[in-house]
């Protein structure tokens, strides 16, 4: 047990951490680690109740108020879980339920635990009123116009029995792939990354600008009902009756209804099963009493109800060796640092390689080349240094900084106060022009098949290619004295840069590499000035008025436009047979207006980006996964999981011939 002194020292880190967590959203620790900690921290306060510090975190739901946001009430507090880690917890949860009800007869609705952040939806007369973060719990900050750029929230409720005012709980979320391309497009801006999808989720909903939240494609899963007692009588039947409004709601095979605490652990083990597989992160599985008026008998102690908890997955981790740590050169000059491993098998792949993120990160963790570490593989598919074992630690190991000069042309790197990177600013470094030119040729931009890394750094060093519209004077004499380059990749190489000069408009936008601009605002781009002249002469509160453009991407678009080197590259593109499509008008009053879609399988009459254009041409949006909100999955030859998932969730199947019916 603890000391007083150690307990007040883990008090004061706590709510260090919980600044760190709440207010920042940049969490320093993992969950499991701050569940152990603040596990710990709970022992010393049951056993010495008369010690209990005013200020520790166990007394209270600590989010503080959020500057530029409106304070507003819960119609029912919202309480937190209580969590645990083993089977032994949960058993011992399950007989204090039945102890407290005096009877062992006792469903539990066992549900996912979303790894998002929680918020209240309050309906008056069956529209939205309000919608409100967590906060304290019994106050929470006002987020109702960036909820709305959820598309899946319903500004009216569907059925006609909602009650007069209603008030909803869920969960908002990212997908990983918007979490990936999200943390992709921060790291090459040399900005702070997101710890995991649920500090990316948290942050967004917190922005002041509902067209940056927009952006971010958030999602919003609801569970819950405030006052549930007054319209339905178990949790399964919540969840029927949130789906009835025609609010988003967890898939069937993610509920269970359990009877015992074996059929609970083997719902937990089946998701923890398929938690790879969940195009959305998940940290365990939620324990519910399923008889709502027992809710009320049970009542809560503090912050936690007793008649629910939260039976979490320990982290998938594995511990290997540092052997180097070497720094990559983005096609913006960002220095990101990468730790080389010892091999190890980590959820199904062998991990060589882990992400450092940038200087401050490496300095916080104090990681060093020799050391041993423990390694994760969280929300983002790229592993992540958790810790290091100091106690392995060799006498001769020192720590690690950042080089002054760029690794790959040696100039001196520059560090700024306004953000966490550090960039080599030679526009000439070769580095950067590489990534630079894999960004032009990769598939969601100019799409140039068979030029890859290792061929773009032959025609960098050979001074083939120093810039983008080089690509276009290429031909077979030079290519010829590249190593290994005979006839046919020869061919196949000149065939793709021939067939990327007559390219859609989007795609030239996207190859361009503009601070900010993904694929969706390189669409939305095309689409609103239908040619590079246009861009060339708009001005940045042009750029501002455009819904889903920001501050920062319309001054970089502004910025990038008139940059003389810019224009005279895009002026020798033109000049070198570049000739970009602009995207035909939208056709109104479609049947696939407002639906969406996602192909799988090999299509035999259209190219899978012709199939997207089609539909996105007719108002329907285009998704990568399946999911209950999938109007129709478009299905070619020798379809894969996606199929079988559409199947599975009774989406509509669409062959290439009704597809085509349909357009």
């Amino acid at each position: 047990m603890m000391t007083h002194k150690e307990y007040l020292a883990l008090v004061e880190a706590m709510v260090e951490h919980d600044r760190h967590y709440y207010d920042e959203t940049k969490p320093v620790i993992s969950d499991y680690e701050y569940d152990q900690k603040m596990q710990a921290l709970i022992a010393y306060e049951k056993a010495h109740p008369e010690k209990i510090h005013p200020n520790s975190p166990s007394l209270r739901v600590a989010e503080a108020p959020t500057e530029g946001f409106v304070q507003k009430a819960h119609l029912v507090p919202m309480m937190s879980l209580a969590n645990t880690y083993s089977k032994e917890e949960v058993d011992a949860f399950l007989k204090r339920v039945y102890k407290l009800l005096g009877h062992e007869s006792v469903d539990f609705c066992c549900e996912l635990k979303m790894d998002g952040t929680a918020v209240s939806l309050t309906y008056a007369e069956g529209k939205l009123f309000h919608a409100l973060t967590r906060g304290n719990g019994k106050m929470g900050d006002d987020v109702t116009a960036n909820i709305k750029t959820i598309r899946s929230v319903p500004l009216t409720l569907t059925a006609k029995n909602s009650p007069e005012a209603i008030e909803v709980r869920g969960e908002v979320y990212l997908s990983l792939s918007v979490f990936r391309a999200l943390n992709a497009a921060r790291e090459e801006e040399g900005l702070e990354t997101f710890a995991n999808p649920r500090n990316a989720a948290a942050g967004s909903l917190k922005l002041l600008d509902p067209r940056i939240v927009q952006s971010r494609k958030l999602h919003l899963v609801c569970y819950g009902i405030a006052e549930e007692e007054a319209v339905v009588t178990t949790q399964m039947e919540v969840h029927r009756q949130l789906k009835a409004w025609g609010l988003p709601t967890a898939d069937v095979e993610h509920i269970a209804l359990c009877h015992n605490l074996d059929e609970i652990m083997a719902f937990a083990e089946k998701i923890h099963a398929k938690r790879e597989e969940l195009p959305f992160e998940i940290d365990g599985i939620v324990i519910k009493v399923n008889d709502l008026k027992a809710h009320k008998l049970l009542g809560s102690t503090g912050k936690v109800p007793r008649f629910a908890i939260a039976y979490k997955f320990a982290p998938e981790q594995a511990e290997t060796r540092v052997l180097g740590i070497t720094v990559q050169v983005g096609r913006s000059g960002v220095l990101t640092p990468v730790a080389e491993l010892e091999p190890v098998f980590l959820s199904g792949s062998t991990i060589a390689r882990a992400t450092l993120h940038n200087a401050d990160e490496v300095a916080r963790k104090d990681i060093r080349v020799g050391d041993w570490v423990t390694i994760e593989k969280g929300g983002d598919v790229i592993p992540k240094v958790v810790c290091v074992d100091v106690k392995k630690r060799g006498h001769e190991s020192s720590p690690w900084h950042m080089p002054h000069h760029c690794p790959s042309c040696g100039s001196e790197v520059v560090a700024s106060s306004k953000e966490v990177a550090v960039r080599c600013m030679n526009p000439h470094c070769a580095a950067q022009r590489v990534r630079r030119i894999l960004h032009f040729a990769s598939k969601s931009a100019m799409d140039i098949e068979h030029m890859g890394e290792k061929v773009v750094e032959a025609l960098v060093s050979k001074g083939f290619v120093t810039r983008l519209s080089d690509i276009y004077l290429l031909d077979a004499e030079a290519l010829s004295l590249l190593d290994g380059f005979k006839e046919k990749a020869i061919r196949n190489l000149l065939e793709s840069i021939e067939a990327s000069r007559k390219c859609p408009l989007q795609r030239l936008i996207m190859g361009l590499g503009i601070s900010y601009v993904g694929a969706e605002t390189a669409d939305l781009l095309a689409h609103e000035a239908k040619g590079l002249s246009q861009l060339l002469q708009m001005k940045e509160a042009d750029f501002l008025v455009l819904e889903g453009i920001g501050e920062k991407t319309a001054h970089a678009l502004f910025s990038y436009f008139q940059d003389p080197l810019a224009r005279e590259e895009i002026a020798l593109l033109l000049a070198h047979g570049v000739n970009p499509i602009a995207p035909e008008k939208k056709i109104e009053g479609h049947s696939f207006e407002g639906k969406t879609f996602v192909l799988t399988g090999a299509l035999t009459q259209y190219t899978r980006e012709e199939a997207c254009l089609l539909i996105k041409k007719r108002g329907g949006f285009v998704n990568s996964s399946v999911s209950k909100n999938t109007d129709y999955v478009l299905v070619g030859s020798e379809p894969g999981s996606k199929y079988n998932t559409a199947k599975k969730l009774g989406v509509t199947i669409l062959t290439e011939s009704k597809f085509s019916a349909w357009l």
